[in-house]
C-alpha cells in the first residue's frame, strides 16, 4: 500500500475534525508517520490554501474549505446508521443522455454515475436497481453535484421484457463484488487482532492505508437488491470496517491528542475519493 501524497494526507487529516482547527505541527508530526519531508506539507498546505480548499483562520490553523464538502459527503457515506437501501419493487433507475458530454465535463459525468452504481445498458442509457433509500429526487441531487452533465434526464423504468431484465441484472459481476468483500473481511480481521499489538506509528500507518483501501471498496460499492446480489457478505464487511474505525481513532488518538486535536473519526486514506469526487481537482 503506497503512501499518502501531502496534498490527500492534509485533507485526510481535516477531514476527521469534530470541530476547530489543527495546527500546522499536528500536520507535520502525521507526515512524518509517512516519510513526508515538512518542506513538502507545507508546499501543499499553501496550493491548499490558494485553491480553498482548506481554509487557515487567525491562529494559523486549518479546517477544510467549502470547496471540499461534496467530496466528503461521498467518501463518509459508508459511516451513516442509517439504511442505504430499500427493499426493491423491481423497479430501475435510468439517466438519459440525448448526446455525449462534452470533453472538459465527460470524466465528472461518469464519475458521478460510477459513484451510484451505474452501468450502461445502451450507449445513450444507463441503469441501476431503485433500491436506494434517498429517492429519485435526491439521486438527481447528488449525481447533479458530483458532476452530472446538465441535459441528462432521469427516469423509473418497470416491466423490462425478459431479456432486457436478463441482460439488466447481469450488468454487474456479483461474484467479483462477493470475493471482494470476504477478501477484505479477511484483511481487516488480521489487521484487528494485530493492530493494538504494533507501535503507535506503525498502527496509524496500517489503519490509515488498509482503511482507505477498504473505504474505497465501500464508497464505490453499487448497493445491489438481494435479488442481484446477497447482502450478507456486504454487510458483515460495513459492521467490520465500523468497528476497525474504531480501532484506528485509537491508534491516533496518541498523536492528535498531544496537540489537541477534537477528531471523531479515523483518519483514513481517502485520495482515491477526492479524484473521483473532485476529478478536475488540482
Amino acid at each position: 500500500m503506497d503512501a499518502p501524497s501531502p496534498r490527500s494526507l492534509i485533507l485526510d487529516l481535516l477531514s476527521t475534525l469534530r470541530r476547530g482547527t489543527m495546527p500546522v505541527a499536528a500536520l507535520l508530526a502525521a507526515g512524518e508517520v509517512f516519510g513526508l519531508a515538512p518542506g513538502s506539507l507545507r508546499v501543499a498546505l499553501a496550493r491548499l490554501l490558494a485553491s480553498g480548499r482548506i481554509e487557515r483562520d487567525e491562529r494559523g490553523r486549518y479546517r477544510l474549505g467549502p470547496r471540499s464538502t461534496p467530496m466528503q459527503s461521498a467518501v463518509v457515506r459508508w459511516r451513516s446508521l442509517e439504511r442505504q437501501t430499500i427493499a426493491w419493487d423491481g423497479r430501475w433507475w435510468g439517466v438519459v443522455v440525448p448526446a455525449a458530454p462534452a470533453r472538459s465535463a465527460r470524466r465528472a459525468h461518469a464519475q458521478s454515475l460510477r459513484l451510484h452504481g451505474f452501468q450502461p445498458l445502451a450507449p445513450t442509457l444507463q441503469i441501476r436497481p431503485a433500491n436506494r433509500v434517498e429517492g429519485s429526487e435526491a439521486l438527481r441531487t447528488g449525481l447533479s453535484a458530483l458532476g452530472l452533465d446538465p441535459s441528462a434526464s432521469l427516469l423509473t423504468l418497470s416491466e423490462l421484457d425478459a431479456a432486457t431484465e436478463r441482460r439488466a441484472r447481469g450488468l454487474w459481476d456479483a461474484q467479483a463484488l462477493s470475493d471482494g468483500y470476504r477478501t477484505s473481511l479477511e484483511a481487516l480481521a488480521v489487521s484487528t487482532a494485530r493492530l493494538g499489538d504494533l507501535p503507535e506509528a506503525e498502527a496509524m500507518r496500517e489503519s490509515f492505508l488498509l482503511g482507505g483501501r477498504v473505504l474505497q471498496q465501500l464508497v464505490l460499492d453499487p448497493l445491489l437488491p438481494a435479488e442481484i446480489l446477497d447482502p450478507t457478505d456486504r454487510d458483515a464487511l460495513v459492521e467490520a470496517m465500523r468497528r476497525y474505525d474504531r480501532l484506528g481513532r485509537r491508534a491516533w488518538a496518541g498523536l492528535l491528542a498531544r496537540f489537541g486535536v477534537p477528531h471523531i473519526a479515523t483518519p483514513t486514506d481517502t485520495a482515491f475519493a477526492e479524484r473521483i469526487a473532485r476529478p478536475d481537482a488540482a
